[in-house]
């Protein structure tokens, strides 16, 4: 009885996984990315804790490693002034309650009134938690601009 019972829970539960179309959950999470840079130009802590996991781990184009707490820390830091910060190439692979978002990003903006032109690739983690999607595990490799 019990295993019939997990087997239920269990099926219920993919149910509810796969009732919003691919296409639709492509869009929200396209728009979550948006959302994060958003977030991140007006250093919106409040917005940026909403998108990620409690156990996210950031690996920046640099090779450091942060938890939640030492990412949003450094979202809080007004000396990056950016003007811009978009993506492009987007690309969203869904496996279940998993899915990776990749593409490329661009920021500009000045750092303690220094200019910067930022160009990279970046690899998002988004896991389906209680309901809502969160933001695992990110990484951004740097790209030179030739």
């Amino acid at each position: 009885m019990k295993n019939a019972l997990l087997v239920g829970t269990l099926l219920l539960l993919s149910v509810s996984c796969f009732a919003q179309s691919h296409s639709d959950l492509e869009s929200k999470l396209i728009a979550m990315e948006n959302a994060w840079n958003v977030a991140q130009k007006d250093h919106d802590t409040k917005a940026l804790d909403a998108l990620v996991a409690d156990t996210f781990i950031n690996t920046d184009w640099d090779g450091t490693v942060s938890n939640k707490g030492q990412f949003l820390a450094d979202a809080k830091d007004t000396a990056y002034k950016f003007e811009t910060v978009g993506n492009t190439n987007v690309s969203v692979f869904i496996y279940g309650n998993t899915a990776v978002v990749t593409g490329a990003y661009h920021s500009t903006g000045t750092h303690k009134g220094k200019p910067f032109d930022s160009h990279g690739r970046f690899t998002d983690t988004w896991v389906l938690i209680n309901g809502q999607w969160k933001c695992v595990a990110s990484a951004t490799t740097h790209i030179q601009k030739a």
